[in-house]
C-alpha cells in the first residue's frame, strides 16, 4: 500500500482500474503532493465518506474551508501520528463536486504511510487510481474533458510558456472557443431541421437552408484557420525538437554535455560510440527545448551503427530544427538530400572553434564545447527559433491535443460535404451538421466519450 502512495508521479499510466459502476461511490484517498521526504504532505480525500474518514482519523471536521489543526491518530488503537491542519469541503463546493477533504502533515515517510494505513481502516475508504479525483470532477460537471487535459499540462508543465498555454485550457479558455463554434452549427442545424419540418413550404424550406448554409460559410474558416497553426500548440506542449546531427567525432556529444551543462553523453576520440538517441530538455527563455544527440552519419558503418544512424535520420526529421555540425571549415560536409528536403530548419554549426586559425572562413555559427566561446550566441539561436515557431499574438487558445486536432478535421470534413453537397437534400446536409456537432462535443465531453475517458484521465498522476 505504501509504494502505491509514495511511488513517483508518472505522466503515463495504463487503463484506469476503478468501476464506475458501483452503485455507491467509495472514498478515495491518495497522496497528492510530490513522492519523497517533504516539509509538508498533502492527503486529499473525496467520497460520500470522506467526513467520516476525517472524525475517524482526525477527531472531527473543522468548519467548512477552514484551516484547522488537528492531531492525526490511528483509528484502531488511537496512538497519535502527527499534528497538521485539516481542511473540509463539503459538496459541491469542491474540486470534485463531492465532500472532499485534506490532511496538510509533515512530510516523512513514516507520517504519510501512517496516516495512509489509517485511512484505509476506515470504512468504504481506497486508495485512489491515477487521474481518479479529475475523472470524478468530470462525471460531477466540475470540469469538461478539455479543461482536464489542462490540469494534467498544467502539473507537467516544466516552463513558463507551457504553464500559461496549461493554465489557459484549464481555465476554459479553450473549451469556450469550441463551444462557441458548436452552438452556431447548433443554430445552423436548427435551420437545416426546420428546412425537414417544413418541406412541403418551399419558400420556407429554401430560406432556412440558405440561413444554414451562410453560417457554416462563416464559421467553417475559422476552425480551418484553428487547425493550420503549424501544430503550435502541440510542440509547445511536447517541446520543440533540436536535433544535433553530422559526420562521426565532430562533437556533437560535447555539445550536448556544454549546452546541458551536466554529462549526459559519452564522448569518445572513437567514431562510432553514439549509437542510440540522447535526450535532454531545456528551458530557454520560457519555451521547452528537447535537445538530441545522434548518431554520426557516414557511409562505412557495421550493422549496429547503420540502425543509429537511421535512428538519427528519422529523429532529424521529425525537428523543427537540426545543427548540421562539422569540425572542419576546409570541409565540405553537407547533410544528406534526404535530411535537407524532409526536416525543419537546418543550420551549419562549425564545432571546435578552438582548434581553427581565426583567419579561416567563418561558419554562420562557430562553437566549442572545450572553452565555451560561441555557446551563448548558439543558444540565443536556438531560443530565438523556438520562439519565432511556438510564440503567437494571437488571443485565441491554441490546439494542444492531437485528439482535438481529429475531432477538428473530422468537423471540417462534415462542413465541407454541406457546403459543397446539393441543399434540396436537406436530410443529408442535416446528417452533415449533426456529424461535425458530434465531433466538436467529443473535444469537450458533450456527447458519448466513453472509449477515450481511460485514455484522457490515464495520463494524470495518483492524487490528481
Amino acid at each position: 500500500m505504501l509504494a502505491q502512495s509514495l511511488s513517483p508521479c508518472p505522466l503515463v499510466f495504463g487503463p484506469l482500474a476503478f468501476l464506475m459502476t458501483e452503485r455507491t461511490p467509495q472514498t478515495i484517498f491518495a497522496l497528492s503532493s510530490g513522492p519523497g521526504r517533504a516539509g509538508v504532505a498533502v492527503i486529499r480525500l473525496s467520497g460520500p465518506d470522506a467526513g467520516g474518514a476525517v472524525d475517524c482519523v482526525a477527531g472531527s471536521r473543522p468548519l467548512p474551508r477552514h484551516a484547522t489543526v488537528r492531531t492525526f491518530r490511528d483509528p484502531e488503537n488511537g496512538e497519535k501520528i502527527d499534528k497538521g491542519l485539516v481542511l473540509w469541503m463539503p459538496a459541491p463546493q469542491s474540486f470534485t463536486g463531492e465532500d472532499c477533504a485534506e490532511f496538510h502533515l509533515h512530510g516523512g515517510a513514516a507520517v504519510i504511510n501512517a496516516v495512509i494505513n489509517a485511512l484505509s481502516t476506515c470504512p468504504n475508504c481506497r486508495l485512489a487510481e491515477a487521474g481518479e479525483f479529475s475523472r470524478r470532477a468530470f462525471d460531477n460537471g466540475k470540469l469538461d474533458l478539455a479543461e482536464a487535459e489542462g490540469v494534467a499540462d498544467l502539473v507537467a508543465a516544466e516552463t513558463e510558456a507551457q504553464r500559461k498555454q496549461a493554465f489557459d485550457q484549464a481555465s476554459g479558455a479553450l473549451s469556450a472557443l469550441y463551444e462557441r463554434w458548436r452552438s452556431q452549427l447548433i443554430e445552423a442545424a436548427a435551420l437545416t431541421e426546420a428546412a425537414l419540418d417544413f418541406s412541403d413550404e418551399g419558400d420556407v424550406s429554401k430560406d432556412a437552408l440558405a440561413k444554414a448554409h451562410t453560417r457554416i460559410v462563416q464559421v467553417m474558416p475559422e476552425i480551418q484557420g484553428h487547425l493550420d497553426d503549424g501544430h503550435r500548440g502541440e510542440i509547445l506542449r511536447d517541446g520543440f525538437r533540436v536535433v544535433l546531427a553530422g559526420p562521426p567525432n565532430v562533437g556533437k556529444s560535447s555539445l550536448l554535455n556544454a549546452l546541458a551543462r551536466r554529462d549526459v553523453a559519452i564522448v569518445s576520440h572513437h567514431a562510432g560510440t553514439t549509437r542510440d538517441i540522447v535526450e535532454v530538455r531545456l528551458d530557454l527563455n520560457g519555451f521547452p527545448v528537447l535537445l538530441s544527440d545522434t548518431a554520426g552519419l557516414r557511409s562505412d558503418a557495421g550493422d549496429i551503427e547503420r540502425e543509429g544512424m537511421r535512428r538519427a535520420q528519422q529523429t532529424a526529421k521529425a525537428a523543427q530544427l537540426v545543427l548540421w555540425l562539422t569540425d572542419d571549415p576546409r570541409t565540405d560536409a553537407e547533410p544528406p538530400a534526404n535530411l535537407v528536403s524532409e526536416a525543419g530548419e537546418i543550420v551549419s554549426v562549425l564545432s571546435k572553434s578552438d582548434l581553427h586559425d581565426t583567419t579561416m572562413p567563418p561558419k554562420s555559427l562557430a562553437v566549442s564545447a572545450k572553452t565555451g566561446a560561441g555557446l551563448d550566441t548558439l543558444i540565443e539561436h536556438i531560443a530565438r527559433a523556438a520562439e519565432q515557431r511556438l510564440a503567437c499574438d494571437s488571443v485565441a487558445p491554441a490546439l494542444t491535443q492531437a485528439r482535438h486536432r481529429q475531432a477538428l478535421r473530422q468537423c471540417v470534413e462534415n462542413l465541407a460535404a454541406f457546403i459543397a453537397g446539393p441543399l434540396q437534400d436537406a436530410e443529408l446536409r442535416a446528417e452533415d451538421l449533426r456529424q461535425a456537432i458530434t465531433a466538436l462535443g467529443r473535444i469537450t465531453g458533450r456527447v458519448d466519450v466513453e472509449d477515450i475517458l481511460d485514455q484522457v484521465f490515464g495520463q494524470f498522476c495518483i492524487g490528481k
